[in-house]
């Protein structure tokens, strides 16, 4: 893999990427695809998924689902990444959140432990919405 993986459109993406998770890991720790889904029905991934934003990870971090804290871990891939689908095309269109998708691990390099998290009516304002989208029937693209 070169030091500058490149995503399914073609440009280069940066080197430093994020995971937002409440799930206790450590460096050298693997994320693998298979674990079950943060949102939806929670259904098996076949993804797994990083960004380039600390903003996106930190949504990923606090809409995780679990008991524990929100964590943001600094991820590097093992294997190709593309663009992040539920995140990019018709919703945001060039990707602006940075947010990608690989059928390989990631593995944990780091932790960001200083971040700050969303206002209170920002995170019930973006539960409220992916609860309107559950109810509409609408789930993640796999």
């Amino acid at each position: 893999m070169s030091s500058k993986p490149e995503a399914a459109t073609g440009g280069t993406v940066p080197q430093r990427f994020y995971h937002g998770t409440r799930a206790d890991l450590k460096p050298g720790d693997l994320i693998e695809a298979g674990c079950n889904s943060n949102y939806g029905r929670r259904k098996k991934g076949s993804w797994v998924y990083l960004t380039a934003t600390l903003d996106a990870a930190i949504w990923g971090a606090e809409l995780a689902a679990g008991d524990g804290r929100g964590r943001i871990y600094i991820v590097e891939p093992t294997g190709p990444i593309v663009d992040d689908p539920n995140l990019t095309d018709k919703r945001f269109p060039g990707n602006p959140t940075r947010s990608y998708r690989s059928r390989e691990p990631l593995r944990v390099t780091g932790e960001i432990t200083d971040w700050q998290g969303h206002s209170p009516e920002q995170l019930v304002a973006m539960k409220n919405h992916l609860e309107q989208l559950r109810q509409q029937g609408i789930e993640a693209i796999d």
